[in-house]
């Protein structure tokens, strides 16, 4: 054996080049379980949802709960939130997919299902509005609104504008015909109601709150034109609005995305300090105001299951479609059986 190999064997076979091997294997060792552990945390990575919120919304309100409480991290979601500036920059998002989720109604849902997009709706609130007049106003019945000036938030095709003018027109009284219709924006119109520059204010449920805060008082709510109209119960015109291919490939997701947002409700409904954080926001420094906000709210957090929701919603379609025509619903006859969500078929919100 030459001097030179001698050398190397005599290297190998001592503790330092035995040391050596085994900080060598390691290191080895080491390298490897870090490339597992990093290939395994992109396969369990958390579930990414996009929702388009507006600002001001009571979404909004709730996602802030979520993102406080990290419930979003137990459910292990990764929720990524697009301010949008109004409701139709909502649907524009959604059907352009720079959006998984949005905030609308179900009959857009079944209108657009007609036009051959898989759009579903899962009930999100029954808070809807109401017809408003002054605390001293002579109106007491609707009868008395003829001749009058109403104030109607949304335009000519509103659906409580619409539910309003069939209920009137079963006893032969025709509000489009018989009192001045004003139609605007929520907010111009309330501030126009509150000013006194109008006999009625037909609104959404914010802004009643706002008019019942100042002595406003109602003359009927819209829920209650529901019921007269043939619903059973509260029907949640707002809803979640995603695409089928969504519950496809991300159900088990969405399932738990509304078990935390029905959470999140659950904490507004007994927090306190939510809402005076909310107050804030709004703008709201009245504690009867707040605590009337906060009752709406509470009140419109579905409770029924949504069969029972879906059969409502069919029921008012007919009488919506009678009194809009296909501008408000298209051209179907009847409510597409597929509008309503069915992944948890027969269960209420809280139990998805």
């Amino acid at each position: 054996m030459t001097a030179k190999r001698q050398k190397n064997a005599k290297n190998a076979s001592s503790p330092k080049g035995n040391s050596g091997r085994r900080q060598r294997a390691r290191l080895g060792a080491i390298f490897c379980l870090t490339l597992t552990l990093a290939f395994a945390g992109r396969s369990e990575a958390a579930d990414k949802l996009r929702l388009g919120v507006q600002k001001t919304g009571t979404f909004a309100w709730e996602l802030a709960v979520i993102k406080a409480s990290k419930l979003d991290a137990k459910a292990d979601l990764d929720l990524v939130v697009t301010e949008l500036a109004s409701t139709e920059a909502a649907k524009i998002a959604l059907m352009g997919g720079a959006v998984d989720i949005i905030l609308s109604d179900w009959l857009w849902v079944a209108r657009e299902r007609g036009l051959a997009s898989n759009f579903v709706f899962q009930p999100y609130s029954t808070a809807v509005g109401a017809l408003m007049v002054p605390a001293d106003s002579p109106i007491q019945t609707l009868d008395g609104l003829k001749g009058k000036t109403i104030g109607v938030a949304g335009g000519p095709i509103d659906k409580s504008w619409l539910l309003l003018r069939a209920y009137t027109q079963r006893d032969g009284l025709d509000l489009k015909a018989s009192a001045n219709v004003v139609f605007g924006a929520p907010a111009l119109l309330y501030a126009k109601t509150a000013n006194g520059e109008l006999d009625a204010n037909l609104n959404f449920w914010n802004y009643v709150v706002s008019l019942e805060a100042r002595g406003f008082r109602r003359l009927i709510g819209i829920d209650e034109v529901e019921r007269r109209l043939g619903a059973k119960g509260p029907l949640a015109m707002v809803g979640y609005v995603f695409d089928e291919s969504l519950a496809k490939s991300h159900g088990a997701a969405l399932d738990r995305f509304f078990k935390i947002a029905h959470e999140a409700k659950e904490e507004l409904a007994r927090s306190d300090a939510d809402w005076t954080r909310i107050g804030k926001e709004i703008g709201v420094t009245d504690p009867k105001e707040l605590a009337l906000y906060r009752k709406r709210y509470v009140e419109g957090i579905p409770t029924r299951p949504v069969e029972d929701e879906a059969a409502d919603a069919a029921a008012l379609y007919h009488i919506l479609r009678d009194i809009g025509g296909p501008e408000l619903v298209g051209a179907a006859n009847e409510l597409n059986p597929g509008t309503f969500y069915k992944g948890a078929e027969n269960q209420t919100p809280a139990e998805h």
